[in-house]
């Protein structure tokens, strides 16, 4: 399932999706608005840490800063500034990508131990991934939960 795109960034009918990243490509301003918009809403990504957010927001204000106030390509820039731009390109486009990926909402049908009715559960891919860790871990450090009894008994 392909994500919805967050917001119009162009006239050309140009968008910026979630699950793709920031493409300097296309209008950088409109794509770094929408950036903020996603970050904001709780939804888009939801699942991006604190600090991976504080991150895309510092690339995104050092891309600013290095395209300068006017209009101008990535293409316009001295050699050592698209090095840059793309850098930081990449990072955003590196936490960006995961963390949409990880805010993704599964649902399953599910019964309950000892229970023939099934019920919806749904949670990120990121919680399930965090719970099927804490249960790994609760295995591995709890070998008699398992029925293992070290005594042989």
């Amino acid at each position: 399932m392909s994500a919805p795109a967050v917001a119009n960034t162009g006239a050309a009918g140009e968008t910026f999706q979630p699950g793709k990243g920031l493409d300097l490509s296309s209008s950088f301003t409109a794509q770094r608005d929408a950036i903020f918009k996603a970050l904001d809403d709780g939804e888009t990504y939801s699942e991006i840490a604190a600090e991976d957010a504080q991150v895309v927001r510092s690339s995104l204000a050092r891309i600013t800063s290095l395209l300068g106030s006017s209009t101008a390509s990535v293409d316009q820039l001295p050699h050592d500034a698209r090095i840059q731009v793309f850098n930081e390109q990449e990072r955003i486009n590196t936490l960006l990508v995961r963390a949409h990926a990880d805010s993704r909402m599964v649902c399953r049908r599910e019964k309950a131990t000892g229970s023939n009715m099934s019920t919806n559960v749904c949670m990120t891919v990121g919680d399930r991934r965090r719970a099927r860790d804490s249960a790994k871990d609760f295995l591995r450090y709890n070998p008699r939960a398992m029925g293992d009894n070290p005594n042989g008994m």
